[in-house]
């Protein structure tokens, strides 16, 4: 089939581009062997996490990384220029990245209120992405991410890392058994001992090496302030608290478990602030419960006071079944106990799942095949982080219903299902 001339005048870019970098850039139907070419945007903790990860797949290249950190975006640079022998492309303005037809695809580690704007950004210019998590910062954010990769046919992955462990495999090869019988119940804790949040502080100047602007992006304008700048998290203009920033990865374990494809009917939270001091939005405890249609039950709970683990983990899951139950952690673990004397049954203890999560990537970029966390997966159960802060914050028992993704005849509880966006970062859906 002849080319078109956008068609022809992307694949030129790619190639020459490709061929600066002493690559050959990614084709339509590539092989194995081909080179995929990467931007990093966001380069603070998380992005250089990824990127030592990164730099050790075959056939990947890191073409370019980007930050409104200056001092980050240096920094990286110049650790990329030494490990890939070759001069890394900067820029403090994402768009900059998805305009570069060399770039196959991009991973973002940003705080969490810019993952969704740049990820369908990225899906709709034709890269493919791997974004960290939560994949989106308000329940709405989800289902634009999920129609931009389906009118893109581009490869996501959220970076919920334990769908990619062969300890995940496992255990849901001995879930599917029967060996536990029905499973009806999952729980997932989160009993990481937190420090105190930061005290308030006045406001104060931006730092030079900082593009505060684009930092705050779709975030309502306020004066800079260094808590709400380097404690992000604590704050819901850019963050999601402890079910987003570090539970979504036992809430995704916990559905993937319990076995469910849609979203919960019913849901109830309690939360409060009984220990830890400082300023944040969020509680420093947390209990929710998710009935599901079919009569399932998830239970979330974190309680960042303890200095004590749950069955031997920081973090992790139960799997009640009717015949025995399963308890399995994200630090690369689970065991079985059956009947009433709980025996030992199946047990396993292996990897996080984060090589084989970025090979994951890489391979579906090549293949075109769905990610082991694809973009309705990543809805899914980020929508489980969402609807308990939605529970939490109204204080009361909310129904939703999971075709319409609304909460029947709740202005209140439906309001909170989105946000503004500033200008010029909104969606047009």
């Amino acid at each position: 089939m002849p080319l078109d001339r956008r068609q022809f005048l992307t694949q030129a870019g790619r190639l020459s581009a490709g061929a600066a970098l002493g690559v050959t850039a990614l084709a339509a139907q590539a092989s194995p062997n081909d080179t995929v070419v990467c931007a990093m945007i966001g380069v603070g903790g998380r992005g250089n996490f990824l990127i030592d990860r990164i730099t050790g797949q075959e056939n990947v290249a890191i073409a370019s990384v980007c930050d409104a950190n200056r001092q980050n975006l240096a920094r990286t640079a110049a650790k990329l220029a030494k490990l890939q022998g070759r001069k890394i492309k900067q820029a403090g303005d994402f768009r900059r990245v998805l305009d570069d037809r060399s770039v196959d695809a991009v991973f973002v580690a940003t705080p969490h209120h810019w993952h969704a704007p740049i990820a369908v950004r990225a899906l709709d210019a034709g890269k493919h992405v791997y974004v960290e998590k939560p994949a989106s910062h308000v329940f709405h954010e989800g289902r634009l991410l999920v129609e931009a990769a389906r009118r893109s046919k581009c490869v996501l992955q959220h970076g919920t890392q334990m769908r990619s462990s062969e300890v995940t495999a496992a255990a849901g090869k001995v879930l599917a058994s029967g060996v536990l019988g029905r499973i009806k119940m999952s729980k997932a804790w989160g009993v990481e001992s937190r420090s105190d949040h930061p005290q308030p502080v006045p406001d104060g100047p931006v730092p030079d090496y900082v593009d505060y602007d684009t930092w705050l992006g779709p975030a309502s304008q306020r004066p800079f302030n260094s808590n709400r700048f380097r404690s992000w998290n604590r704050f819901r203009d850019y963050g999601n608290g402890e079910i987003g920033g570090d539970g979504i990865h036992d809430v995704d374990m916990a559905r993937w478990g319990l076995g469910v494809t849609t979203h919960p009917v019913r849901i109830t939270a309690h939360g409060s602030r009984i220990h830890l001091k400082g300023e944040s939005d969020f509680p420093d405890n947390m209990m929710v419960s998710y009935q599901y249609a079919d009569d399932k039950v998830l239970i979330y709970e974190n309680r960042n006071f303890a200095p004590y683990n749950m069955h031997g983990w920081d973090n992790g899951n139960l799997f009640y079944g009717t015949q025995g139950y399963m308890i399995f952690s994200r630090r690369g673990y689970f065991q079985t106990y059956l009947g009433k004397k709980e025996e030992e049954g199946p047990g396993m203890r292996g990897s996080d799942g984060v090589p084989r999560h970025i090979q994951n990537f890489f391979d579906c970029v090549r293949s075109g095949k769905p990610t082991n966390a694809n973009a309705e997966i990543a809805h899914l159960s980020c929508a489980v982080v969402h609807l308990g802060e939605i529970a939490y914050r109204t204080g009361r028992v909310l129904r939703f219903d999971p075709k319409a993704e609304q909460f029947p005849g709740d202005d209140e509880a439906n309001a909170l299902l989105t946000k503004k966006h500033r200008a010029p970062w909104g969606f047009t859906s």
